[in-house]
């Protein structure tokens, strides 16, 4: 039986929010829930029946915000909301992304505080659990005034319009699923178009994917950065706990204390004990320090994301009839800031990567030119780093702030608006770059570990190291080295390389 979740009640996290887009929780609407929506909206009509001017209840929107709306138009101007405002362009976002963002909303409106009908969610609730998920074009939201064009695209097939995947890959024709299964379009209420489309929830998604995605790399780049520094004959000085602590930055306690148990017990750290090398590179010395930097990002991103989730993110807030309040809380700035610093941070992740894969190549230190004994004839791995300083590149050319950028919009009604979807379509690319690099740090420190038989490493170190083997071979003359890439890449998004250390670190 799957676990259930209370939307509007239990504290939603990035797990959680995974769990129930991927089917291994189920999002609840109870009682006490359904009173509070029930009880919100009815404060909405009494509004709508009144003279009392209520932004977007009984006037226009943004810069018509003075504009009076009949009591007979104010369900029309709902629908019109949605229609209007489906302005995106683009490619679709990934339908999981999709979900997540209905997950979100949901949530965010059983808290009861946005003037939503009962049947609107339980429509919603039904996308969810029936995985019917709508086309969400990427572009086209300034994260100010909510997500307004994708949660408009992502609503339209409330009202029967718009397009449904069912598996992840074709789109097809809102209507003709709703005939299908037998449901009619819901006909929008007062308030209901705007509460759907005004928040934070494009954003809040992608990020949960980026938390994600990230904390994966995170993870994956302390790993394979203790089989460089094996393969390197790199000392483990710099990771000893009364060092680190002079500079107790959260990060980096981290970092050191996961490279101490991955070099555990090895014979290569014993084997070079007492060699004149002083000190090493700082891509390999600086390690706890540039990574834990970058995972200092990562849980600052997670705080700030987690608040988010477990808010009202929509305008105006209801919280009576007679107690309404027009406000910016859908103003995407507390999480474009973040993202940005994250971009930053996996970029820097991805550029100490290639720094490693640069050492490894070149030759010193027992290791052959470019990774291969034969050389001249053969290059080797030479261009593999060529491609890892390409990513790299890339990645530094996207990591200008969104957020610092401003245009003004709505007839400067939305004079300052946060780019924070920007911000979290660049943090994407990024990662998915970083995952690349680390494939090929991947690749390379395995190659080169290979050199260093018959000593051993620690058990965690040579259990990563044969789990490669057994999806990689050792090169030994010239070959497609794209395809070893492609699997190394593989290894790291399947995530079995954590779970071998993790299940070493749990014994500590």
């Amino acid at each position: 039986m799957k676990k259930g979740f209370k939307y509007g009640i239990d504290k939603l996290t990035v797990k959680k929010a995974l769990e129930i887009s991927r089917e291994s929780m189920r999002g609840i609407v109870t009682d006490e829930v359904k009173e509070q929506i029930v009880k919100n909206y009815n404060a909405i009509q009494s509004i709508v029946k009144g003279e009392k001017l209520v932004y977007s209840i009984n006037t226009g929107f943004g810069s018509l915000c003075t504009t009076r709306i009949s009591k007979e138009e104010t369900g029309n101007l709902q629908e019109n909301l949605l229609k209007s405002h489906s302005v995106g362009v683009g490619s679709p976002i990934e339908p999981e992304i999709s979900k997540l963002m209905l997950i979100l909303k949901v949530h965010t409106l059983c808290m009861g505080f946005s003037g939503i009908s009962l049947k609107v969610v339980e429509r919603i609730c039904w996308h969810i659990d029936n995985n019917y998920i709508p086309l969400v074009p990427k572009q086209g939201s300034v994260g100010a005034s909510g997500d307004l064009a994708p949660l408009a695209h992502l609503f339209l097939p409330l009202i029967g319009i718009g397009f449904l995947t069912h598996d992840n890959n074709k789109y097809i024709p809102t209507d003709r699923v709703l005939e299908e299964q037998k449901l009619m379009p819901l006909k929008l209420q007062a308030k209901e178009g705007l509460a759907l489309i005004n928040g934070t929830q494009f954003v809040s998604a992608h990020a949960i994917k980026i938390s994600e995605k990230f904390s994966s790399c995170l993870d994956h780049a302390d790993l394979i950065g203790a089989l460089t520094l094996e393969s390197y004959l790199a000392s483990p000085q710099p990771f000893v706990e009364k060092l680190i602590k002079l500079r107790p930055h959260t990060g980096a306690l981290i970092v050191a204390k996961r490279m101490r148990k991955f070099l555990e017990n090895s014979e290569l750290v014993e084997s070079h004990k007492e060699c004149e090398r002083v000190q090493d590179p700082y891509s390999i010395r600086c390690i706890p320090q540039v990574h834990g930097a970058s995972r200092d990002a990562l849980i600052h991103l997670n705080e700030k994301l987690e608040c988010e989730l477990n808010s009202v993110t929509d305008n105006p807030i209801v919280f009576s009839e007679n107690e309404t309040y027009s406000g910016g809380n859908f103003h995407g700035q507390p999480l474009a800031l973040p993202l940005d610093y994250v971009s930053l941070a996996a970029s820097e992740l991805g550029n100490i990567s290639d720094r490693r894969i640069f050492l490894l190549l070149e030759g010193k230190w027992g290791l052959p030119t470019n990774l291969i004994m034969k050389t001249g004839l053969n290059s080797g791995f030479m261009l593999t780093q060529y491609t890892s300083a390409a990513l790299a590149s890339e990645n530094k050319t996207l990591c200008f702030p969104s957020s610092a950028d401003s245009i003004p919009t709505g007839a400067g009604q939305e004079d300052h608006v946060s780019m924070a979807p920007i911000s979290a379509r660049k943090a994407l690319k990024i990662i998915s770059n970083l995952e690349k690099i680390l494939a090929i740090e991947l690749l390379c420190s395995a190659q080169a570990f290979d050199f260093r038989r018959p000593l051993k490493s620690s058990i965690i170190l040579e259990e990563f190291h044969k789990y490669v083997r057994n999806e990689i071979p050792h090169v030994i003359k010239d070959t497609v080295l794209s395809e070893y890439i492609k699997s190394a890449l593989e290894i790291i998004r399947s995530k079995e390389l954590l779970k071998i250390s993790i299940k070493r670190l749990e014994l500590d």
